[in-house]
């Protein structure tokens, strides 16, 4: 039996098979949490989090939100995020989404924080940005982008997005 939890929408291991000899894995507990392991060689698969970025992008006093058109979240608005790449700067990579998914440039203007919880499999490196150019234009994983009051902004659907947005309003990230 393969791990496969949906923690938040977001698909922990998708991992069926040993990466080392082929043989089907099972969960076992070890090191005090269940983990897939390989009953055939002992290999442990360790779950590491994966590193997204999201990005609070200012224009005009209002912030731009993506409805998104990929699980998780479908359908549902939210800050332009994204996964970052092997061998891509963090940086790079929130630049990177927010053009991809708004169609607009930007410039970092701050680091509010890295955002992690028990049950969430993906840690956030969260950044606010400035607009610097572009056209406002809904990317592939986009269904539309809008601005919004930071203080008018529509239900979000991730579990640290309250948080983040406190942050950013009173400068705490």
């Amino acid at each position: 039996m393969a791990v496969n939890d949906a923690l938040g929408g977001h698909v922990t291991n998708d991992i069926k098979f040993c990466q080392r000899c082929g043989e089907r894995l099972i969960t076992e507990t070890l090191h005090d949490r269940e983990r897939p392991t390989c009953p055939g060689c002992g290999h442990i698969v360790f779950l590491d989090p994966k590193l997204a970025v999201v990005v609070l992008v200012s224009l005009n006093g209002k912030l731009v939100l993506v409805r998104r058109a990929i699980e998780p979240a479908l359908g549902r608005w939210s800050f332009p995020s994204g996964y970052v790449d092997r061998g891509e700067s963090v940086e790079d990579a929130a630049v990177r989404e927010v053009q991809e998914e708004t169609g607009l440039d930007i410039r970092l203007t701050g680091f509010l924080g890295l955002y992690s919880g028990r049950d969430n499999p993906v840690v956030l490196a969260v950044y606010s940005a400035d607009v610097t150019g572009g056209e406002m234009v809904a990317g592939v994983e986009a269904e539309d982008v809008g601005l919004y009051a930071p203080d008018e902004l529509p239900d979000m659907p991730f579990p640290h997005d309250e948080q983040i947005l406190s942050d950013w309003k009173t400068g705490n990230g």
